[in-house]
C-alpha cells in the first residue's frame, strides 16, 4: 500500500479516535451552560473564590501524587478514606477542567481512572462482612455507590477529551461493571425505597447517561425488573408519572411527603439530596422532556425549602431519628442543594442569603447564577409550620413552632421514619437561638471513626437511642411504642387533633396517637407563650393518657445544662444502680429520687447563659427520679447526658401538666445573675374529663385559665369552672388576669 495512503489513513485515524463523541450530551454542565460560566468569569465574587480555592486544593493534591489501595478498611480506616478522597478530588478536578481547559485536570483523572480501571476486575467482595450488600472497593455497596456517583461525572467532564480506545477501556473494564455490579448484581441493595438505593439509582443513571447506555438509564429510572419498566412510565405529551414500586421515580413517590418531608429525616434528608438533584440536574441536560423537576408536583426542589425549615436559628438540622448532632445547611450537599434549587426552582431570593452564609457555591452554572445574584438575598425567614408526613401526606406529622426571639418547639408525631425510625411517637425538643435546651438524643454512632465500631451504627443505638425512654415522650410498662418492632410501626402514626400557628404570641399544636399501646391512646398538647402574658416566656405541655387498666407512666426529661436548684428534697444512693434491664432502662444510672406530695415540683438549670425552670403538676406518690446516661456501656459509647423522670404507678386515664420557663441570665465576664428565680407559682389541672382539660397557672400577680377541649374541637364550648362559665369556640381558651390572692 502506498505510503502516503497509509499515512493519511492513520492520520485519519487518529484525529477520528480523538474527536469521536463530540455530540456527547455532558451530564452536568452542557456546552451552553459553559459557555454562560466562563463569560460571567470575574463577575461572580463567591464563585471565582470557590474556584480558586478548589483549584488550589487540586493543584497541591496533583504534586503530592495518589494511591489506589486494595479495599480492607471499614468507615475511618486507610483505604476507605484513601477511596473518598479521591472519588471527590475526580469529581472536583472534572469541574474545573471544563471550565479552566487546564489540561493537567484531565491527566489527574485519566491516570486515576486506568488505576481503578487496572484494579477493579481484580476484584472480589470487600473483606469486611458487615454489611447486607458488601462493595467492592468499600465495606458496603452504599459507598461503592458514594463514588459512581462522583466519578461518572469526573468521566463525563474529560469525555471528549479522551480518544475513543481510552473511553471504551475506562467503560469496558471500570464503569459499565461497576453500575451493574450496583444494581443487577445487588438487587436487593437496588430496588428498594432508602436511600442506600436512592444513591444506587443516581450512581448507575448517572454513569448510563456519561457513558450513553440507555439501558442503565432505564433500570435506574424505573427498577431491576420488567415490570417496572412500565408502558404508564410517561403521559401522551412525555412527561413522566407516577412509577412501579423500584427506582428513582419510586425513590421519589416513596421518600417524600406532599410538603417535601423527607421519611428518615433531616439528616438521611440531607445526604440523599445529593445524589437525588444530581441525577436530576443530568435528566435535565440530557433528556430535558422528562421534566424531572416538575415530577410529583416538584417534589425534589420542594423537598429543598422543607430540609432549610428543619434546620435551627444555628443552621443545624433537629436531630430526629438517627441523626449526628451538629449536622447543618454548611454541609457540602446543602450547598450543592441550594444552588440546584435557585437556578432551578424559580431564584428564590431567600436561598441566596443561605448561600452567603456557605460561602461557596457550585462550580457550575447553578452555582454561577447563585454568584451573580447573590447581591439580590434576602433573609431566609423560619417560620412556625406543620409538615404533613408520609408519601399521601396521612402519616401524621412534624410541628415547628417559632418565636419571634430564637425559641424553637419541635413536636415529632409522624411515620416511623423506616430502619432509621425512632419510637419516639409525641415526642418533642426544646431550641434557644439555635442552642438545645431539651434535647432528642440523636443517634449513637461516630461516622467515620474507627475505633468507634468501625465508625458505623453501634450496638447502643438500638439498645438505647431508639428506645422510647431515649426521647422525651410517655414510657407504659417500661416497654418501647410498639414493643420496639418497625415493621408495625411503619403500619401507623399519630394524627392531628388541632393547631393554631397564626397568632406568635400564643401558638399550639395537639396530637394523638391509639397505635404504640394497645388499646391505649395518648395525647399530647403544645403551647408556646411569648413574654407578654407572664413575664417571661413559657412552653405549657399537657400528655394526656386514657386506658382502662392500671399502668406505670414514665414522663422523661432530657434537659441540657447545670443543675441549679429543685423545691423538693431527693435522696441519693451509696451506690448507683440501673433504672432498669432492657428497652433503653439499662442504660440509665439512677442518680437521685424522691416521692412527691402532690404539690408542685420545680427544677431550675442553667444553659448557655439563661436559666430554664420545669414546673409540673403531680400526684400524691408520684416518684420523681433523676438519672444519667452510661449504664450497661463499658465502651462509653453514650453521651452521660442526664435527665429526669416524672414516674406515676398504678393509674389508668391520668395527665401529666408541665411548664418550662426561660427567665434571666448569668454573665461568668461579671460573676452576675439576673432574675435567676421562676416566676410560676404553680401550675394545676383543675378538671380533667373526656371533654374538657382546665389548667390554672399562677404567679405572684397574674393567673392564667387554660381550658382545651378534648373533643369537637371545632365546636362551641361551655365550661363551669369554679362558679364561671368560660364559653369559647374553637379548640382552646386562654384567659389572664390579677392574682388577687
Amino acid at each position: 500500500m502506498n505510503k502516503n495512503i497509509i499515512y493519511v489513513f492513520l492520520l485519519f485515524l487518529a484525529v477520528t479516535l480523538k474527536t469521536i463523541g463530540q455530540n456527547h450530551e455532558h451530564i452536568i454542565i452542557n456546552k451552553e451552560q459553559l459557555s454562560y460560566i466562563k463569560e460571567n468569569l470575574g463577575q461572580a465574587p463567591l464563585f471565582d473564590q470557590t474556584l480558586a480555592k478548589v483549584r488550589a486544593k487540586l493543584d497541591a493534591e496533583i504534586a503530592a501524587g495518589f494511591d489506589v489501595p486494595i479495599p480492607k478498611d471499614l468507615a475511618g480506616g486507610y483505604t476507605h478514606e484513601t477511596h473518598r478522597k479521591n472519588y471527590l478530588l475526580m469529581e472536583q478536578a472534572g469541574s474545573v477542567y471544563r471550565i479552566t481547559g487546564d489540561e493537567k485536570y484531565a491527566i489527574f483523572i485519566k491516570e486515576m481512572l486506568f488505576k481503578y480501571a487496572e484494579l477493579y476486575p481484580t476484584l472480589d467482595l470487600h473483606p469486611a462482612t458487615r454489611s447486607y450488600s458488601r462493595g467492592k472497593l468499600f465495606w458496603q455497596c452504599l459507598n461503592d455507590a458514594n463514588w459512581l456517583v462522583s466519578v461518572s461525572q469526573a468521566y463525563d467532564s474529560i469525555y471528549e477529551w479522551l480518544n475513543n480506545r481510552e473511553r471504551k477501556l475506562i467503560e469496558a473494564q471500570l464503569l459499565k461493571p461497576f453500575a451493574e455490579f450496583l444494581s443487577t448484581g445487588n438487587p436487593q441493595f437496588f430496588n428498594r425505597i432508602h436511600n442506600h438505593s436512592t444513591w444506587a439509582c443516581a450512581a448507575v443513571g448517572l454513569t448510563g447517561l456519561a457513558i450513553g447506555d440507555e439501558q442503565l438509564v432505564k433500570n435506574a429510572l424505573y427498577g431491576l425488573e420488567e415490570d417496572g419498566l412500565s408502558a404508564k412510565a410517561h403521559d401522551n405529551d412525555g412527561a413522566l408519572i407516577k412509577s412501579d414500586t423500584k427506582g428513582f421515580l419510586a425513590q421519589i413517590d416513596g421518600l417524600f411527603s406532599p410538603d417535601g418531608l423527607y421519611s428518615e429525616g433531616p439528616y438521611y434528608h440531607r445526604y440523599a439530596i445529593y445524589p437525588f438533584l444530581l441525577f436530576a440536574v443530568g435528566l435535565e441536560n440530557a433528556k430535558p422532556e422528562l421534566e424531572i423537576f416538575k415530577y410529583r408536583d416538584g417534589s425534589l426542589l420542594k423537598s429543598v425549602n422543607t430540609l432549610l425549615a428543619e434546620s435551627n436559628e444555628k443552621g443545624d438540622f433537629f436531630p430526629l431519628n438517627d441523626a449526628q448532632k451538629g449536622m447543618s445547611i454548611y454541609n457540602s450537599s446543602l450547598i450543592s442543594a441550594v444552588d440546584i434549587a435557585y437556578y432551578y426552582g424559580g431564584r428564590n431570593p431567600s436561598l441566596l442569603s443561605i448561600a452567603k452564609t456557605q460561602d461557596a457555591v457550585n462550580l457550575d452554572a447553578t452555582g454561577m447564577a447563585v454568584g451573580l445574584d447573590l447581591p439580590k438575598a434576602e433573609p431566609l425567614v423560619r417560620k412556625s409550620m406543620v409538615i404533613k408526613d408520609g408519601a399521601n401526606g396521612d402519616l401524621g406529622a412534624l410541628g415547628i413552632l417559632r418565636s419571634g426571639d430564637g425559641k424553637e418547639l419541635i413536636f415529632k408525631f409522624g411515620s416511623q421514619g423506616m430502619g432509621h425510625g425512632h419510637f419516639d411517637k409525641l415526642s418533642y425538643s426544646f431550641y434557644n437561638k439555635g442552642f438545645e435546651v431539651v434535647q432528642d438524643y440523636g443517634m449513637a454512632r461516630f461516622v467515620n471513626i474507627e475505633q468507634k465500631g468501625g465508625g458505623g451504627y453501634l450496638k447502643e443505638n438500638t439498645t438505647f437511642a431508639k428506645q422510647t425512654i431515649g426521647h422525651n415522650t410517655l414510657v407504659i410498662n417500661e416497654t418501647s411504642h410498639f414493643n420496639g418492632n418497625t415493621d408495625i410501626a411503619e403500619l401507623h402514626a399519630p394524627y392531628l387533633n388541632f393547631k393554631d400557628i397564626s397568632n406568635t404570641n400564643i401558638q399550639v399544636i395537639s396530637a394523638s396517637d391509639t397505635n404504640a399501646y394497645e388499646k391505649i391512646k395518648m395525647t399530647r398538647t403544645l403551647f408556646m407563650l411569648d413574654d407578654s402574658f407572664f413575664d417571661n416566656a413559657l412552653t405549657i405541655d399537657l400528655f394526656k393518657v386514657n386506658s382502662e387498666k392500671p399502668n406505670q407512666y414514665d414522663l422523661p426529661l432530657y434537659y441540657q445544662g447545670q443543675w441549679i436548684s429543685t423545691n423538693f428534697e431527693y435522696q441519693i444512693p451509696d451506690n448507683l444502680g440501673k433504672l432498669g434491664s432492657a428497652n433503653g432502662y439499662q442504660h440509665i444510672w439512677k442518680e437521685a429520687e424522691s416521692t412527691l406530695d402532690g404539690s408542685n415540683m420545680q427544677f431550675t438549670w442553667l444553659n448557655q447563659g439563661k436559666f430554664y425552670t420545669y414546673t409540673a403538676a403531680s400526684h400524691q406518690g408520684d416518684e420523681l427520679i433523676a438519672g444519667r446516661l452510661g449504664a450497661t456501656d463499658s465502651n462509653f459509647n453514650l453521651r452521660r447526658d442526664p435527665m429526669l423522670i416524672q414516674r406515676r404507678k398504678n393509674a389508668t386515664t391520668t395527665s401529666f401538666a408541665s411548664i418550662t420557663e426561660t427567665h434571666g441570665a448569668y454573665s461568668p465576664v461579671d460573676e452576675k445573675a439576673i432574675n435567676p428565680y421562676s416566676k410560676i407559682k404553680s401550675i394545676n389541672i383543675e378538671l380533667d374529663n373526656e371533654e374538657f382539660t382546665v389548667l390554672r397557672i399562677k404567679t405572684d400577680d397574674k393567673e392564667g385559665v387554660l381550658a382545651i377541649a378534648n373533643k369537637d374541637f371545632d365546636s362551641k364550648h361551655l365550661v363551669n369552672f369554679k362558679g364561671t362559665n368560660l364559653k369559647w369556640e374553637g379548640p382552646y381558651y386562654f384567659n389572664l388576669m390579677e392574682n388577687k390572692q
